[in-house]
């Protein structure tokens, strides 16, 4: 895979009509070493639980200051992007990444863990709305393709974080986490070719006066309004359950089934894949059956099991876990593409909000489910956590709208 991103994006990149699949791979690629990065803080905390003697208040902490700072800035980094594009941000935000691992991996204390945890978060948080769309920008029209190809990246990452915690981090310490490091060297250096893909690409709209024409929907500013509340409650559903899924996971099974820690990690990550997997059936299933459909299926759909997972044995609890990420992943492509279409003007705002909702809700779920947890038990949380699929019976309520189509 690197030697093909490198191949294609080697001398001079294409920048022409169509969809720029080396582009579009090289963005997927990038997000899932972000945010194979980013999976390995939730993966290292029954490790620092151990290591420092931490509560789990004190390890929802950690998610909450990884989180926001993850999401606070990236609608203003997406608006900016929109009107001042910076073709070499996403190198940058990638080396901010780096810098916030090294610092983790000899963090001696929890407040140097929580800088830390925030530089990598920063990182983040220049890295997703501009990428978001730089892959729209290189989708040729594509748009549900483009994102899934992107999105399940980052999902992919997500799996291999823990599995790679597993292997690495868990058995040689917390020192282990400088490797990743390597990892974030090698996206800067991709993201440096695809500035440069970029920066011709808006050399060539300025040339040729390109302009942007975007599809109208027949929605009133209220319609739109009451769209986007509707798609943020969603966002509320999803994030708070997979929030403690994977912060909580880990716990669960150990405390329940006696699992070991090693063992857990690769529940976790078999958790993870299905979100993955999840991601990319719900790009191709929006393009054929419409994104209302899917966003509605993919929460209320995921009800059935997750409300079922409290009461199984540890088999059947994997099994549910993994068809209810399955389900329930599908979900952000789907919203976020809706979203924009709703928005067709104001790609990179949009997508920065999104993404910043997601990170943010996910950090205060963290947050929350870690007091809850501390003040009754982890099983207790876990039953709390399987309800929240219920809300997704509100997207009924979602207007139908036709996909916008980008016209030169």
């Amino acid at each position: 895979m690197v030697r093909y991103i490198l191949s294609k994006l080697k001398g001079h990149p294409q920048v022409g009509e169509g969809t720029a699949y080396a582009i579009l791979f090289s963005m997927g690629f990038c997000h899932l070493l972000n945010d194979m990065i980013q999976s390995v803080i939730p993966a290292m905390y029954p490790l620092l639980k151990d290591s420092f003697g931490f509560t789990f208040a004190q390890i929802g902490i950690i998610t909450l200051i990884f989180q926001l700072t993850s999401s606070v800035f990236q609608p203003f980094v997406g608006q900016y992007a929109d009107r001042h594009p910076q073709p070499y941000s996403l190198a940058m935000g990638m080396g901010f990444t780096l810098c916030g691992l090294l610092m983790l991996a000899f963090a001696p204390n929890y407040w140097i863990i929580l800088l830390s945890v925030a530089v990598i978060g920063c990182g983040s948080s220049v890295f997703h709305p501009e990428a978001s769309r730089v892959a729209q920008m290189a989708s040729g029209g594509k748009k549900s393709l483009a994102q899934s190809i992107f999105q399940v990246g980052g999902n992919g990452g997500s799996a291999i974080g823990p599995l790679l915690a597993a292997l690495i981090i868990i058995p040689y310490g917390q020192h282990a986490v400088g490797w990743f490091a390597t990892a974030a060297l090698l996206a800067s250096m991709i993201l440096v070719r695809v500035g440069y893909w970029y920066s011709l690409l808006l050399v060539r709209m300025k040339r040729f006066h390109c302009v942007v024409r975007t599809a109208t929907h027949g929605l009133s500013e209220g319609a739109i309004r009451k769209a986007m509340g509707i798609l943020v409650i969603m966002l509320f559903s999803k994030y708070f359950f997979t929030s403690c899924m994977t912060s909580y996971f880990t716990f669960y099974l150990i405390e329940k089934f006696g699992v070991t820690v090693q063992q857990s990690q690769f529940c976790l990550f078999a958790f993870l894949a299905a979100l993955a997997i999840g991601t990319l059936l719900g790009g191709y299933f929006g393009d054929r059956y419409g994104r209302k459909y899917v966003i509605l299926f993919s929460i209320l759909g995921a009800a059935p099991f997750t409300l079922a997972l409290p009461y199984l044995n540890l088999f059947w609890t994997l099994v549910m876990a993994g068809v209810s990420g399955l389900i329930i992943a599908s979900a952000f492509s789907a919203i976020l593409v809706y979203a924009t279409d709703l928005k067709p003007d104001k790609v990179g705002m949009v997508s920065g909000i999104f993404f910043g909702l997601m990170f943010g809700l996910g950090g205060i779920g963290s947050a929350f489910f870690g007091w809850l947890a501390d003040m009754t038990s982890i099983e207790f949380i876990f039953s709390v956590s399987t309800l929240l699929p219920l809300l997704g019976v509100i997207a009924v309520f979602l207007p139908d709208i036709k996909p916008v189509k980008n016209n030169d």
